[in-house]
């Protein structure tokens, strides 16, 4: 009698092993939330959509990218310290400083005695209501060359808070300049 050989059904399996568990492993943690993505930047990315334009506030600065604080109407120790790490982060970028300012925000009762007291020659501007409603709670913003709101930074307590969040401010900064094509 001719009988065929029995054929292993090994090739299969293995090919089944190699292409379809690493998939479905794949998706297990991804559905179970395992996984968390590689996000490298330290501030809150903002909505796209927000801008100067949008905000109807005229670009203070355009082409350049611009470190933002609204100036409250009275400057305590958190303001100053907020101001300090600004400028200290600006000096801190090093060749890349042309490319960024520092922009303090001025609403009429901003207490513009503060910047005096303190020496540094920031760039200023006035803010409309729009602009002032975003800003409310001591954060900065980072704005790029076009104008739009990209990245926030909460208000923090104390001096080592703010040092921390200065290092963070020029990391994400320096990635953004590194890849930026304008400004």
């Amino acid at each position: 009698m001719n009988s065929q050989p029995k054929k292993s059904n090994k090739t299969l399996i293995l090919l089944f092993v190699v292409f379809l568990v690493p998939v479905a492993l794949a998706k297990l943690v991804l559905s179970m939330d395992w996984y968390h993505g590689g996000a490298t930047n330290k501030g809150a990315l903002l909505n796209t959509e927000l801008n100067y334009s949008t905000l109807e506030m005229d670009n203070p600065k355009p082409h350049l990218w611009q470190l933002v604080y609204l100036l409250p109407e009275k400057c305590n120790e958190q303001c100053v310290d907020r101001l300090y790490i600004i400028n200290q982060s600006h000096i801190a970028l090093g060749r890349d400083r042309d490319r960024i300012v520092p922009m303090i925000l001025l609403q009429d009762n901003s207490d513009i005695d503060a910047l005096k007291q303190l020496h540094i020659p920031f760039d200023t501007a006035a803010i409309n209501s729009k602009m002032a409603e975003l800003l409310t709670s001591q954060q900065m913003i980072i704005v790029d060359p076009l104008g739009s709101l990209v990245m926030q930074y909460d208000a923090v307590l104390g001096r080592d808070a703010n040092i921390v969040q200065g290092k963070a401010i020029i990391a994400d900064l320096r990635k953004m300049l590194k890849l930026s094509r304008v400004g």
